[in-house]
């Protein structure tokens, strides 16, 4: 639906309820009136009624004609499912599961005809980025992704689940590959004399535990489901980017600017946000207004964002996220 037309829309919509509220008003608070200070109080009530209406109105006209058709959804900082980590998540950082379901509500509302997934990101967890970037390959309609500063790792897992990707000069793309750590504080262990015991079932049940020396089974063990998420990271983009998957392996988790990227296939296009309108607007035929679509944060929420984003500012970049057993597998 053409912009202008929805404009004509809504505001003809607004004045049509707004003159049948000051009508039936006028009708109901003051014709029906004999007093004079009764016929006063109607004519208040009679305008009350119509501003009452017209704001009705006004909320219809929104909704019928929406004054956007295009969904921005921004992923920013760490990916992880809940937007917490081991460490107080970085200002900015969005929970995936907040992520999906914008996208999901994008993909609901009928005035949205396209998405654009705005990517600023280094990576971070392996299942909630593959759920973002699931979320976005459903989305009923064109998606772009909009690469500004950084989009590695488990921001481009995302990205190359778009129909196309654009990325500034100046962006930092690619670091196609995944990373498994864990700390060995088996020396430390030693030295103030504390030993490592534990009691499981399974032989690999405590491979990775950092309070003891791994063996070599356990590394080659772990190391098998590290090359496990990179081949199927290297699946993705290949599938989506269309691209042969021995170029996508021999870029070897390096990351590129821009041009770079642009000239190995990685990007589409590079320019400014402007020029993913431009794009949108030859690919749908009309204007384009966009609407970002943002996670609703309660009251708790939002104070626990404030503590933990003053928490970062004091001790940003002394740890990376690790799991509970020590272990981590994260797109980095």
């Amino acid at each position: 639906m053409d912009t202008a037309f929805k404009r004509f829309g809504r505001l003809a919509l607004f004045v049509l309820a707004l003159v049948v509220g000051a009508v039936a008003g006028w009708m109901v608070f003051v014709v029906g009136a004999d007093e004079s200070l009764a016929r006063l109080l109607g004519i208040v009530l009679a305008i009350v009624v119509a501003v009452a209406v017209g704001r009705l109105g006004a909320n219809v006209a929104g909704s019928v004609f929406a004054p956007y058709n295009v969904a921005e959804v921004g992923v920013e900082g760490p990916i992880t499912r809940d937007g917490g980590s081991s460490v107080p998540m970085q200002p900015g950082t969005t929970p995936a599961d907040a992520i999906v379901e914008q996208m999901e509500r994008a993909d609901a509302d009928g005035n949205v005809d396209a998405l654009v997934v705005r990517l600023n990101t280094p990576g971070g967890e392996v299942v909630p980025s593959d759920d973002i970037r699931n979320a976005a390959d459903e989305f009923d309609g064109p998606t772009v992704a909009y690469a500004t500063d950084t989009c590695a790792s488990g921001g481009y897992w995302i990205a190359s689940g778009c129909d196309r990707i654009f990325a500034r000069d100046g962006s930092i793309v690619g670091s196609i590959g995944v990373v498994g750590s864990r700390p060995n504080a088996s020396e430390l262990m030693d030295k103030i004399g504390l030993s490592y015991e534990q009691f499981t079932a399974g032989e690999y049940k405590d491979a990775g535990v950092p309070l003891k020396e791994m063996e070599e089974k356990e590394r080659e063990y772990l190391q098998g489901i590290v090359d496990g998420y990179y081949d199927e990271f290297v699946e993705r983009v290949t599938e989506g980017r269309d691209l042969d998957e021995e170029t996508v392996r021999d870029t070897e988790a390096r990351v590129y600017l821009g041009e770079d990227a642009e000239e190995l296939g990685l990007v589409d296009e590079l320019g400014t946000r402007d020029a993913v309108d431009d794009y949108l607007e030859s690919e749908l035929g009309v204007g384009v207004e966009t609407r970002e679509f943002e996670p609703q944060r309660g009251l708790a929420s939002r104070v626990r964002f404030g503590a933990q984003s003053l928490a970062y500012a004091f001790g940003a970049g002394l740890a990376s996220t690790v799991g509970a057993d020590g272990l981590g597998f994260e797109f980095k």
